[in-house]
């Protein structure tokens, strides 16, 4: 299991990560990582909302949970059990990062403007704090 904790620290690791990455005109990496900075946090959430101390993490740890294992940014949202306080107060942001999926790594950086990334980038850091 990752913990709670080893979870909140690396989500918040991946976002900085990508912020380093856009100023280096990295935006595909940038957002990628902004992504999975949201994906990992809303796992932490669930933990807390199921009163869980970690997230599965092997393939043996998610025998019985194989929904928890998605990247499906709505799905996980759906689990935290504050998805319509989200949704109600931070739309804007969530339609930011919500079309994010790790196929995106297989992009190049000219097909993402650099508004684009940082948009994304201010909508994840929002989250990340509300989340």
């Amino acid at each position: 299991m990752i913990s709670v904790e080893t979870l909140e620290e690396v989500a918040a690791a991946r976002l900085a990560d990508g912020t380093v990455l856009c100023r280096e005109d990295r935006y595909v990496a940038a957002l990628y990582l902004s992504g999975y900075a949201i994906e990992i946090k809303l796992k932490a959430q669930i933990c807390k909302n199921l009163g869980w101390t970690g997230f599965p993490e092997t393939a043996k740890e998610f025998e019985n949970y194989r929904s928890f294992r998605t990247h499906n940014l709505d799905v996980l949202l759906s689990m935290t059990g504050i998805a319509a306080h989200i949704l109600a107060e931070y739309w804007v942001e969530w339609s930011r990062v919500e079309p994010w999926n790790p196929a995106q790594r297989y992009q190049l950086d000219a097909t993402v403007s650099r508004e684009h990334v940082h948009r994304t980038l201010e909508a994840a850091t929002t989250l990340l704090n509300a989340l």
